[in-house]
């Protein structure tokens, strides 16, 4: 009897191990592996647009690792090409960033490539904080060229792991030129994408564009071929095809139609970021799932009311942006905003740009009235 109840108890003990041995690690590991999945964030812009400054409001982020323009690569190495033909090739890039798979640079780079080849990769404040670089923290504002000065020799290897460390993960792009393009981007399960289409003010971004020409050659002769930059229409056939862009993007994506755009897509207009900084970066972080920290505020208040003039190509240091934006009002002759305006109409009317009918006006028309309320 004793030593049939001895063998009860033994049964009973191995089962309940083999209970505890089976199953609970299980669900504790479980428990533990448990993470959110990244975001994946693209801005997606054209150039002289307020985007590197509006990159810079998620690079500067503790949880973001951002990328400003990786395309770049494939257009420098595929120059022969159009923005059409590229468009392949540059989803298939990004979408690698995204996963963090760096070895996507191995077609566009060098083999002996070095963290610092990397196109802007000085305005990556994760690229320029552990473990990427150890001279910062993550939670510091780091300026460009603090970074370049200090952390430029780290092996390229550091871009793919420190990717993999961080819970968002921003592009800003200025490649893409139909929404249409990145739909396998927003089916693929393996992405969380959301986009921020930042348009900006036709008018300005012409202005912009005349003193960064020699910058833009290359990338202009891409977008609408080198025929057709020359002679005095050749800034207004390039305008023509970005504003058409913003165009498709915006109809697009604002009727969410597939219905994978809904709550997926962002307009968001650049002279509305500079007339109220911090509300319309607390709006990107809510749709980017962000936390928007009183140390990020006070850099945004900051870098939008400083005394700079913005000059240089890709400068993001401090300067009185509402100004800035509204450069060409007194700077642009009013026969070359004619034609911005005729050429980019459609562009205008869609995305709340009011179009001025004089000289007159244009000098003196209040920004309330220059630009509706989206």
């Amino acid at each position: 009897m004793v030593k049939s109840r001895r063998v009860q108890m033994l049964l009973v003990l191995v089962v309940l191990s083999f209970l505890l041995i089976h199953f609970l690690p299980c669900n504790n590991n479980t428990h533990k592996e448990e993470k959110p999945s990244p975001v994946h964030i693209l801005i997606l812009s054209s150039w002289r647009s307020g985007s590197s400054f509006t990159g810079q409001i998620f690079s500067q982020h503790p949880s973001v690792f951002y990328l400003m323009e990786p395309a770049w690569h494939v257009w420098v190495k595929m120059y022969q090409n159009s923005a059409k033909v590229l468009h392949m090739a540059v989803r298939d890039l990004v979408r690698s960033v995204f996963l963090c798979d760096m070895s996507v640079f191995d077609a566009y780079m060098s083999s002996q490539k070095k963290k610092s080849d990397l196109f802007q990769w000085e305005t990556s404040r994760a690229l320029c904080s552990p473990p990427a670089c150890d001279s910062f923290s993550r939670s510091d504002i780091i300026t460009a060229g603090n970074c370049k000065t200090i952390c430029s020799k780290y092996p390229f290897s550091k871009v793919e792991e420190a990717c993999k460390t961080y819970s968002h993960v921003a592009i800003k792009e200025v490649r893409f030129f139909d929404l249409k393009v990145l739909y396998p981007l927003l089916t693929d399960p393996s992405l969380n994408l959301k986009i921020i289409h930042l348009v900006r003010d036709p008018r300005a971004v012409f202005r912009s564009r005349e003193n960064a020409m020699a910058v833009l050659k290359h990338d202009t002769n891409i977008v609408v071929g080198s025929q057709n930059t020359k002679g005095e229409m050749g800034p207004y056939n390039t305008m023509q095809v970005i504003c058409k862009s913003h165009v498709e993007i915006y109809k697009a994506g604002s009727r969410a139609i597939p219905s994978f755009l809904k709550d997926r897509y962002l307009l968001v207009r650049y002279e509305d970021i500079v007339r109220d900084p911090l509300a319309r970066a607390a709006q990107m972080y809510r749709f980017a799932e962000l936390h928007f920290t009183p140390e990020l505020q006070k850099w945004v208040h900051n870098i939008t009311h400083g005394k700079g003039h913005g000059a240089q190509a890709f400068d993001i240091g401090s300067r009185d942006a509402l100004r800035v934006s509204q450069a060409w009002r007194k700077t642009l002759p009013f026969q070359k905003i004619e034609k911005v305006q005729n050429v980019c109409k459609d562009a205008m009317d869609l995305l709340g740009y009011r179009l001025v009918q004089s000289e007159e006006e244009q000098k003196n028309m209040s920004l309330d009235l220059l630009f509706a309320q989206n």
